[in-house]
């Protein structure tokens, strides 16, 4: 009798973290991945576009991998597909509508035609090596979400994704609570699940409730122009507003790339229904009267970039906005953007705009379950081992006290961190080790070359600027030939601190001095030293310590 080998689920990003979502499944010659996202920059971060998961493991062990499984098409789940798959070769299985973005942003990066994307639907099954995958339908603040029932030779893993139970979803249809019921039934050996509600208790609200609370605003604004800020992928939400603005007599204009992208999709793909003539370009919008206008734009986060901050610095090219402007942000602030967005609402309301955001109105719901929803689902699993996924740690240590109070032994709840391996078995599970994982970091067309040190040194000179030391020194005599001349930026403006420019000239003369009478002559002595000695004089002078980089050249 062969003996079975054990499951590896390894988290390599989505754990400890909002976004970067990436999880291995592998058993014996075959790998699974599970999404494949990215996350934004925290403000440490300078200069960084975005973060996505190191993949050193599936790079080593690309052989093995029979397909990506993508659960929904938000970019903390789709936004590191291009990256990966410049690395690794393996087909994409997803939703209609999920599928639809991955390629958009398969073909900005040339990869489109090179990768094979599979469409799947609730109630699918497909076989990838020893892995039979089932899809659920389930509901989140996108179309076309989906939960996974992943069979192995040791038993069945539910993956929940992000999800919610919403009754009374926008396009009628609902999470199939029947059959994860079912498979609940037949054992379930593991059940993975979105941890981000796990602190507030009750169930989260329906995405149609949000519709009441959009009559209402539009109907008493009926004099003024409205804007709306929302996430681009929630489509639903969109389409409420389009409902909203048709049924008052408005034209609709789009602001922000990424929302025109989406909406085109969700247009073409039949996710969303506009009425003929209701949508108008941006440049058309001073032929309307305002109070006949409904502008749709991004920047609900504060983005620096967004459309919506750029209307409220005054900086967008097309749309001025003011006193007769009533702005909807629909969305709650991704935990770190807080300070971003109340920075943009500071500023409409200096506009004299009139701002509703979620504090002051219903016009946003969670697409995420709360403590209730969280409870139904372990009910209905009622998994031997539990694995709070999709959080932060505070959200999956909450997650597992539910877990817990729901029946879980404790010592069969996991909380694992990135890059840890949890082997499974039949009967048994346990933390066998660790890969290799972490944060590569995208800033422009770079992929991982910024580091720890590259931020560390862009971290100095934002704190406490630069000091330049340009010296030329005789080759013969190792005098100085020209020099020294100082170059400042971001340490002290120069024409207002001439006495101190002299003093750091000095000090370098006598550095090089000194080196030259203890017949120092190599190039790193003679700039470390002078590095040394400006360092030790600068922080005297000033109690700063600017980043100090001296150039000797020789003639």
């Amino acid at each position: 009798m062969v003996k079975k080998q054990k499951l590896k689920i390894i988290p390599l990003g989505g754990l400890d973290e909002i976004g970067k979502n990436l999880t291995v499944f592998e058993y014996g010659n075959d790998i699974i991945l599970i999404d494949c996202g990215m996350a934004f920059p925290d403000d440490e971060m300078l200069g960084v576009d975005l973060v996505i998961p190191d993949i050193t493991y599936l790079v080593k062990n690309r052989e093995k991998i029979r397909g990506i499984i993508i659960t929904h098409g938000h970019e903390d789940h789709i936004g590191s597909l291009p990256y990966v798959l410049r690395e690794i070769s393996a087909p994409v299985y997803g939703s209609r509508f999920t599928l639809g973005l991955v390629a958009s942003r398969l073909k900005e990066h040339g990869l489109a035609q090179k990768t094979k994307l599979k469409p799947v639907s609730g109630g699918n099954t497909i076989r990838l090596g020893e892995f039979r995958v089932e899809f659920i339908r389930s509901n989140h603040s996108i179309p076309d979400a989906l939960m996974l029932a992943i069979t192995t030779p040791v038993g069945t893993v539910l993956h929940t994704g992000d999800f919610k139970i919403d009754p009374t979803p926008i396009d009628g249809t609902m999470v199939d609570l029947a059959r994860i019921g079912e498979i609940g039934r037949q054992g379930v050996l593991a059940l993975m699940s979105d941890s981000t509600n796990a602190e507030r208790p009750g169930y989260t609200m329906s995405e149609s409730s949000v519709s009441v609370a959009f009559d209402e605003i539009f109907r008493s604004n009926v004099h003024r122009r409205i804007v709306v800020a929302t996430f681009a992928s929630n489509v639903h939400r969109v389409q409420q507003i389009i409902n909203c603005a048709h049924q008052y007599g408005r034209k609709i204009a789009i602001s922000g790339r990424s929302m025109l992208n989406v909406i085109s999709i969700a247009i073409e793909l039949g996710y969303m229904k506009v009425p003929r003539g209701t949508l108008i370009d941006l440049d058309e919008v001073s032929k309307y009267p305002p109070e006949k206008i409904v502008i749709i734009t991004t920047g609900s986060q504060g983005e620096t970039m967004s459309a919506l901050t750029r209307m409220a610095f005054s900086d967008h090219r097309k749309i001025t906005i003011g006193p007769g402007d009533t702005v909807l942000i629909s969305a709650s602030p991704i935990p770190g953007n807080e300070k971003s967005v109340f920075r943009v609402i500071n500023e409409l309301f200096k506009k004299g705009c009139d701002v509703i955001y979620e504090s002051l109105a219903d016009i946003h719901v969670s697409g995420h379950a709360c403590q209730e929803e969280l409870k139904v689902i372990l009910g209905l699993v009622k998994p031997k081992f539990f694995i709070p996924i999709h959080g932060e740690y505070r959200h999956l240590m909450r997650h597992a006290a539910l877990a817990e109070r729901m029946g879980v032994h404790k010592k069969n709840v996991f909380i694992m961190d990135v890059g840890q391996v949890l082997e499974l078995s039949a009967d048994t599970a346990r933390i066998s080790g660790t890969v290799p994982s972490g944060k590569v970091l995208v800033d422009g067309l770079g992929v991982g070359d910024v580091g720890n040190i590259v931020l560390r040194d862009r971290k100095h000179l934002a704190e406490d600027g630069i000091i330049v030391v340009v010296v030329t020194i005789s080759s013969d005599t190792k005098e100085i030939a020209s020099g020294p001349d100082v170059i400042s930026r971001g340490f002290v403006y120069m024409r207002e601190s001439e006495d101190l420019i002299e003093q750091i000239k000095a000090c370098a003369k006598k550095s090089l001095d000194n080196c030259r009478s203890k017949n120092i002559s190599d190039w790193s002595s003679l700039k470390s030293n002078v590095k040394s000695d400006l360092g030790e004089f600068l922080f005297q002078k000033t109690k700063r310590n600017p980043m100090i980089l001296p150039i000797i050249m020789e003639i």
